[in-house]
């Protein structure tokens, strides 16, 4: 069975590039399943999960958005940020998280120039996001394997 080859990369670093079976993503428009011979796609992501599934595994990342771009089964994806589940720090994701929250509900009190709530609302899109993905993986399946991402 064909493969798609993928490549998710940041402006920090190529995080993960590899053969795969399927991917299931969040963009703009839905949940969307990649799978071989899929249809040309260009889209953009909203922050959320993407799942890879590669030889009956599942490798679960975090992103804060993006572009996806699939043609002739090559999916590339430049993210904002992605990181795997085993990356993210709980507890400073939820930290990082209430305080976006608490400058948004402050909005109006504090003088309009000096807060941008656009980048705090994608920062708490980011951090929701991340919160989501680490509680999913770490706490409802602790003991199915992840595979490494250096392969």
């Amino acid at each position: 069975m064909p493969k798609i080859k993928f490549k998710i990369v940041t402006p920090e670093k190529v995080v993960y590039e590899n053969e795969i079976d399927q991917i299931t993503l969040t963009t703009k428009m839905g949940e969307v399943t990649i799978l071989p011979n899929h249809i040309p796609l260009v889209s953009s992501l909203k922050a959320g999960e993407i799942l890879i599934k590669k030889d009956g595994q599942e490798i679960p990342l975090a992103v804060s958005g993006g572009f996806a771009e699939l043609a002739n089964n090559n999916l590339v994806i430049l993210a904002d940020t992605a990181e795997r589940v085993e990356e993210i720090d709980e507890a400073q994701a939820e930290e990082a998280r209430k305080r976006a929250e608490e400058f948004l509900k402050r909005r109006g009190q504090v003088a309009e120039e000096a807060v941008d709530y656009t980048a705090l609302a994608a920062k708490l899109e980011k951090e929701l996001a991340r919160l989501k993905v680490v509680r999913k993986y770490r706490r409802n399946r602790p003991s199915q394997p992840t595979i490494r991402l250096e392969e």
